[in-house]
């Protein structure tokens, strides 16, 4: 089984950067994610959005309810206790980042 490039490179950025608060995964969002205030249109910032609307959308992208390019593909590579988790960061991620 190969593993598409761009969920492998989301793979080792996550890896890459070390952050005490983060749970596993959670920097492999800001590869396409920004910060609040940022937003590009295409892909919607995720920080201080309800964790539980975060992790409803990672579960419908899993099953395939909700069409995706690349993010359906991502979600299958997250079980349920680690996108809560990830969700529950993404939804306070302003308190973790100061000022």
């Amino acid at each position: 089984m190969t593993i598409p490039w761009p969920l492998a490179a989301l793979v080792l950025l996550a890896a890459a950067a070390p952050a005490a608060a983060q749970p596993s995964g959670a920097a492999s969002c800001s590869g396409c994610h920004g910060p609040a205030g940022a937003e590009t249109g295409l892909v919607p910032p995720l920080e201080g959005r309800p964790a539980a609307e975060i992790a409803a959308a990672m579960a419908a992208f899993r099953s395939g309810e909700r069409p995706a390019t690349v993010m359906d593909r991502i979600a299958k590579g997250f079980t349920d206790e680690e996108t809560r988790a990830i969700a529950e960061w993404l939804a306070n991620e302003r308190d973790h980042a100061g000022p």
